[in-house]
């Protein structure tokens, strides 16, 4: 039955792009966010989708969009070099078999990543673009929040409809992206014109986000509440009464540690005392391992280059003996083939110096652009132009608690963080072809003539 419902639902999004091309676009992120032919058991699972919507997507915008005013980004053209230098580093990697098989869903990402923005020519389409990833996140992120309240989750325990922990049904990646979602989602509600802002978007509004928050407790990581205060703070930018939100936070904080399961409350407790998890200490041991491969390698050893590394990971943990004496016991484990458990550490064990260097830009890019966009529409009083400060400041929101939370979590080329760049960029190529500001000359006269009239 399962089965038949997303073949149902594939063909019909599909047989409508015949009908709207930009709904083939549409449906490469509902396919590469939800992953149907890996929740299907037999009609879909031998199938690439994710490559026939791609085609669909590509091949449609060549035939009958619009390709007036088409300009390449600077962000499309450092992408595009990253693609060719992680292709070359591909070629001579050390660990081949297991760097093509990664290559093979990277470079799509990449690529569409990079097309995406042509596509992104008006406001709908941007905002029909991001509800679309809104809500196949939501497929995952409800089922996720659903079986919290029901059995509290556990970490390595909270089954997201697959027993692959790959892409976004890893427990890190979903918990990162969930909280990221959520200026998003609230960008969504109030200036979304694709479905009018009455009860019904507003109750799903906030399940959703409730739902996101409680990702991070059913997957018990701890990148997810690191992304959760980030978010916090974030929000403190644009709210009026900070003095009352804050009071607010803390009293939900104090209010939801009683209803916490225990197991949520003892893991995030090793925050403050990696020395004594073995999780937390394995990741430092790989991030040093890779620090001194790159000194050997400067140019990366090509995708999944960390199955050669070989730790020895050292824990130091504390138990009574009585008498108010304590017992220090220092472990020594010995392990390999460890994943980096950081994007920044992924790229640079992967990429080397220069993919570091371009991805770290394209990020820095992101941030200032948005800022920009920002500043400069947040005080507009036109109705047509009130949506621009609020969406890039949605946007950079969810680069930064990305950023963050891939300090912990190896996600340098989640597509789904890609898509979100590629809006970006798509966005700010739309907002500055039809939103142009006045100049700071211009201003007063106009003002003085309004007056007059």
């Amino acid at each position: 039955m399962r089965d038949l419902f997303f073949v149902g639902f594939l063909l019909s999004l599909f047989a409508l792009g015949f009908r709207r091309p930009f709904l083939f676009v549409l449906a490469y992120a509902y396919v590469d966010t939800v992953a149907p032919q890996r929740l299907s058991y037999y009609l879909l699972s031998g199938g690439n989708i994710v490559l026939l919507a791609a085609v669909a997507a590509i091949g449609s915008w060549l035939l009958f969009d619009d390709k007036k005013g088409l300009r390449v980004s600077g962000r499309q053209w450092l992408m595009l070099a990253l693609l060719g230098y992680a292709g070359l580093t591909t070629l001579n990697a050390d660990m081949p078999l297991e760097a093509w098989d990664k290559w093979d869903w990277v470079w799509k990402a990449i690529v569409f990543a990079i097309f995406l923005p042509f596509t992104l020519r008006t406001r709908l389409r941007i905002e029909a673009y991001l509800l679309f990833m809104i809500l196949s996140a939501s497929a995952i992120v409800i089922v996720g929040g659903i079986k919290t309240l029901l059995s509290g989750g556990g970490y390595g325990a909270l089954n997201l409809m697959v027993d692959n922990n790959s892409g976004l049904y890893e427990g890190s990646t979903i918990s990162t992206v969930a909280v990221a979602l959520v200026p998003l989602i609230l960008w969504a509600a109030r200036h979304g014109t694709i479905f009018p802002s009455d009860w019904r978007v507003k109750l799903f509004t906030a399940g959703m986000v409730f739902a996101c928050l409680l990702i991070p407790v059913g997957t018990e990581a701890r990148t997810g509440l690191v992304c959760i205060a980030v978010l916090a703070v974030l929000m403190l930018r644009d709210v009026k009464r900070r003095f009352l939100y804050m009071s607010l936070i803390g009293a939900a904080g104090l209010l939801a540690v009683p209803m916490l399961p225990s197991t949520f409350t003892d893991r995030m407790g090793t925050i403050s005392t990696y020395q004594a998890d073995s999780s937390a200490s394995t990741r430092i041991a790989v991030w040093s391992w890779t620090w001194d491969y790159v000194q050997r390698n400067p140019w990366g050893g090509g995708f999944d280059a960390y199955r050669q590394n070989r730790i020895a990971v050292a824990t130091v943990s504390e138990q009574s003996a009585g008498g108010g004496v304590t017992a220090i016991q220092q472990n020594v484990h010995l392990d390999e083939g460890r994943a980096y458990h950081s994007a920044y550490f992924e790229m640079l064990g992967e990429q080397g110096f220069p993919g570091l260097f371009l991805f770290l830009l394209i990020h820095g890019l992101g941030l200032v652009r948005m800022e920009v966009l920002r500043r400069r529409w947040r005080r507009t009083e036109e109705e047509d132009r009130k949506w621009i400060a609020p969406l890039a400041t949605a946007l950079q929101s969810f680069q930064i608690v990305y950023l963050v939370g891939s300090l912990f979590v190896g996600m340098a080329f989640q597509p789904f963080v890609w898509m979100a760049l590629a809006v970006q960029i798509g966005f700010d190529g739309y907002v500055s072809r039809r939103h142009r500001p006045l100049p700071k000359r211009a201003v007063r006269p106009l003002a003085q003539a309004e007056a007059a009239a």
